[in-house]
């Protein structure tokens, strides 16, 4: 793990100016070290020596308030900084990564666990307030504070300026020793935690049915068994950290001890003067103290560490192609020699699919599950690129076209839309966020769920029927202009009265748009212009109705 990442740098860039504001504030306090041991160290020796009294240490003594009160400015400038910095880092690196998870699309998404996503972008971003809170300024201090004091040491005592840059290095060397394996037990732990957060996001998720099955109780001890696992291994991690700490400060105290000894005995043998003696002894510890503090703040930092690692290997997943054209033409869409691929699949989900939708048709996709209807369907989104083919609308290849440019111009109703909490007519303008209230109520009417716009509902559509939901989505859809709608079995899951009105909906939507709709029931089958049969991801059948 390394101290300052260069990936830190280059994806939340506030990390360049808090510490470019680091080097300078430690530069001040490094300064403000020297100078305080200095006027310590010529005070204390003028009392023991001459006699001086507090009228002749007056400026001295002015000299050492004005460095206390500069040093207590710089430690609040510090923290300051730092926790302004952390602010800004974490939302930029959110920012980031929300973004390309989006630019990486729902076919890089399926592969992943979303509730290790969603740990990663929440409480494994927030643990960075550590790292710049306490790790990283010590780490700047650590690296000018030391050669500043050793710098000032050399012409006053070249023995204990030897002695001091002999055993620097053993508290480092100690440290990355600790810190391998501190790292590893830190990586496991919030592996663990985002996998007990996956894990309990799909308890939730699933609770209804663990309860019909009686399996609620089974997955309560698993859930306990993990948090246990994870806090067993928190309390490993804590016990190195501070055995770790304990370390460093014998080796730090060992080390002053040494140089304590030398200036005393040469001290008393006449050798070294009381104000130089006076000078070591102040600076010497403030010499060991950043490198110390940095192993004791090293362990505050990890986890933070570990979580940007993280968020860096999902910002380094090479997105799809973009294309940059953003005229999208009106014409046709036709599919020629289309072939995905899916890498845990020995069979194409796609293959050499031709097929030909033209404006204003309804063209309704039919065949056993599996067959590649969702695929297609992910194809014509752009959210799935095919491995060979092309897809062409209006004689231009989609994929020239700038995706968000072709989604402005799709709209699409899956199996199972998701609603979020709020109410009903929020949700309806989810992709048009600045309908005005009569569009939105118009397009509830034409999607029969006028009746219940004015509904709140909770994450998911908690409060809505199967049904209540499907006409939600609809109503999406008729509140958009997109000439080109796309429908993932719309009746799926609903009783004959549900279906009866999202048929009746999905009808109004049709009139002066393309629709292309997976279906399986015949309801549905008998709304389409045109019915295409497929099977092991081939096209075996088109027959106009």
């Amino acid at each position: 793990m390394k101290p300052l990442d260069p990936r830190l740098l280059r994806y939340a860039q506030a990390t360049r100016w808090y510490l470019a504001a680091s080097v300078a504030l430690g530069l001040s306090v490094a300064g403000l070290i020297v100078a305080q041991a200095t006027l310590l160290a010529g005070g204390i020796t003028d009392v023991f020596l001459h006699g001086a009294g507090l009228h002749a240490l007056r400026g001295t003594l002015l000299a050492l308030g004005a460095v206390v009160v500069g040093r207590a400015v710089a430690a609040w400038a510090q923290e300051l900084a730092a926790h302004r910095a952390s602010a800004a880092v974490k939302t930029q690196l959110r920012e980031r990564l929300l973004d390309h998870v989006v630019r990486l699309g729902p076919g890089w998404l399926t592969g992943q666990r979303g509730g290790e996503l969603t740990t990663l972008a929440t409480r494994g971003v927030d643990a960075l307030d550590g790292y710049f809170s306490r790790y990283l300024p010590q780490l700047v201090l650590a690296s000018i504070v030391p050669f500043i004091v050793l710098a000032r040491l050399v012409p006053a005592d070249l023995l204990a300026t030897v002695t001091i840059a002999v055993t620097l290095p053993l508290i480092p060397i100690f440290m990355a020793l600790i810190g391998l394996t501190t790292e590893a037990r830190n990586r496991r732990s919030f592996r663990m935690l985002t996998r007990l957060a996956h894990h309990f996001l799909d308890v939730v998720a699933g609770l209804p049915t663990l309860k019909v099955f009686g399996r609620a109780k089974a997955q309560a001890e698993t859930i306990r068994r993990v948090s246990d696992e994870h806090r067993r291994a928190t309390m490993r991690t804590l016990r190195l950290a501070f055995l770790s700490s304990l370390v460093l400060e014998l080796i730090s105290t060992i080390s002053v001890a040494l140089v304590a000894v030398a200036v005393g005995l040469r001290l008393v043998n006449g050798r070294l003067d009381l104000h130089t003696a006076l000078l070591v002894l102040v600076l010497a510890p403030e010499a060991y103290l950043p490198l110390r503090l940095v192993g004791t703040h090293f362990h505050a930092s990890t986890e933070g560490l570990a979580a940007a690692e993280q968020v860096f290997s999902v910002l380094e997943e090479e997105p799809p192609p973009r294309g940059a054209r953003t005229d999208v033409p009106a014409g046709p869409i036709v599919l020629s020699d289309v072939t995905v691929r899916y890498p845990d699949r020995a069979v194409p989900a796609l293959d050499g699919v031709d097929l030909t939708i033209v404006p204003g048709e309804v063209v309704a996709l039919a065949g056993p599950s599996g067959c590649g209807k969702s695929t297609l369907l992910s194809v014509l989104l752009g959210f799935v690129v095919p491995d060979a083919g092309r897809v062409i609308v209006g004689g231009v290849n989609v994929a020239d076209l700038d995706p968000d440019a072709w989604r402005r111009h799709v709209v699409w109703m899956s199996q199972r839309p998701y609603l979020f909490a709020g109410t009903v007519a929020d949700n309806i303008r989810l992709g048009t966020p600045d309908a005005p209230p009569d569009a939105v109520r118009s397009a509830a009417e034409a999607a029969l769920a006028a009746d219940f716009l004015d509904t709140r509902v909770g994450d998911g559509g908690a409060g809505l029927s199967a049904g209540q939901r499907q006409r939600v989505s609809l109503a999406r859809a008729f509140l958009s202009e997109a000439p080109l709608v796309l429908l993932d079995e719309p009746t799926a899951n609903l009783d004959g009265e549900s279906e009866a009105a999202v048929l009746e909906a999905v009808r109004r939507l049709a009139a002066g748009r393309t629709v292309v709709l997976v279906a399986h029931r015949p309801a549905l089958l008998a709304l389409a212009d045109r019915v295409v049969r497929m099977d092991a991801g081939r096209v075996v059948e088109a027959v106009t109705t």
